[in-house]
């Protein structure tokens, strides 16, 4: 393949290179024949574009070439960029040579696959449109994390994937011999945080966790990746503002640099420009009252269930905090209110539209007497 240069999809959809010469590597994704024309629309990583191949305008064997080649063939195109609003993205490449790289078996997926088989065949699925959008908003959000934390002075830690013993909690552990000895599976890094911080003053991590959680909803999940602080000295409100920040900012950072993902996942940008500090907040009691107003009475010191976050965060644009929990239900490390010490400086941020709980957190305790006490009264030695 001679003239024209290599270039990504996401190039030639900013329109900087219509009316050029281009080549372009990538994967058929949708093709049709009408006549003496091939259309194919190829995808790469950065997105899809369309290739109209005139039986006149390449060679025989590149035309024959189109006309066989099934969806998921690896293709070389070279051809000269067209503005075109029919064609997806607004642009479509009109083929003097098509190069067939491999030739794919017939794509097994059809429309509407059950669950079951998706994950049957997962490594393709992770071709599909919706999946690549997927993994670019997922790079982006994890940037966004890193550079936000990193902005505020935070030192990135890595604890490590086996442990010991459990974290607080310690329920549904992943449980395994570890030459001879008895070790788990992390599910937060938190005991090997409270030890650094006190070094480093300012510490953060993303990475997984693992948890033995047999339901299968979508708040049961064996392995899930999540953003964790840790800061000296920090307040419960000065924890919160950073639980504004790093949300804000990851939502800032998709919407400047994934617009066309984010319209793709049926959200608008303009929804995410809005998700700006500071966030609409209100206490445990505050909330019981809004949902009693609601018609649902929930008893004082239980947990706030989807049911009751979904009606709590009706009609906001902005994600809702609810702060000062009943000790009872909460870790025994989070500190007392000293003003109300049957309840915690502790907060959970609710996203609304299903969401539910994106973030949890508090102000650490620092007296040993009742971190000690706290621990006997929940039956740990």
């Amino acid at each position: 393949m001679g003239a024209g240069f290599m270039v990504s999809i996401a190039e030639i959809l900013k329109g900087s290179h219509t009316g050029k010469a281009v080549q372009l590597r990538g994967w058929i994704y949708r093709t049709r024949t009408v006549g003496g024309k091939a259309f194919v629309v190829v995808r790469d990583a950065t997105g899809i574009i369309q290739v109209a191949i005139s039986r006149d305008a390449v060679s025989a064997e590149a035309f024959a070439a189109a006309v066989k080649a099934l969806i998921e063939s690896a293709v070389i195109v070279r051809g000269k960029v067209f503005a075109d609003k029919r064609a997806p993205g607004g642009f479509e490449i009109h083929a003097d040579d098509f190069q067939v790289v491999h030739f794919a078996e017939k794509f097994p997926i059809q429309e509407d696959p059950s669950e079951e088989f998706l994950l049957d065949v997962r490594h393709l699925w992770v071709r599909s449109q919706r999946m690549t959008t997927i993994f670019r908003i997922r790079h982006t959000t994890f940037g966004a994390v890193h550079e936000y934390f990193r902005d505020q002075g935070f030192w990135e830690a890595s604890p490590p994937m086996i442990t010991p013993a459990g974290s607080e909690g310690g329920a549904t552990l992943f449980a395994m011999e570890y030459f001879g000895r008895k070790a788990y599976l992390t599910q937060s890094w938190q005991l090997y945080a409270e030890a650094l911080v006190l070094a480093m003053e300012k510490i953060y991590y993303i990475g997984p966790s693992f948890r033995a959680e047999k339901s299968r909803t979508t708040r049961h999940l064996t392995e899930y990746w999540h953003a964790e602080m840790e800061e000296a000295w920090a307040g419960m409100d000065d924890v919160i503002k950073h639980a504004e920040g790093v949300i804000s900012h990851a939502c800032q950072r998709v919407a400047e640099e994934r617009p066309e993902d984010v319209v793709a996942m049926g959200r608008t940008v303009e929804f995410l420009k809005a998700v700006k500090p500071p966030f609409e907040r209100m206490t445990y009691d505050e909330a019981l009252g809004i949902l009693k107003k609601k018609g649902m009475d929930v008893e004082w010191g239980k947990d706030l269930r989807t049911l009751e976050e979904r009606a709590l965060t009706e009609g906001k644009s902005k994600p809702i905090i609810v702060t000062h929990y009943p000790r009872i239900t909460q870790a025994f490390y989070k500190a007392r209110d000293p003003k109300h010490p049957d309840l915690v400086l502790a907060f959970d941020v609710i996203a609304g539209d299903g969401v539910g709980e994106v973030i949890g957190g508090s102000e650490r305790e620092t007296d040993l007497d009742r971190i000690q006490k706290a621990l006997r009264e929940q039956g740990e030695d």
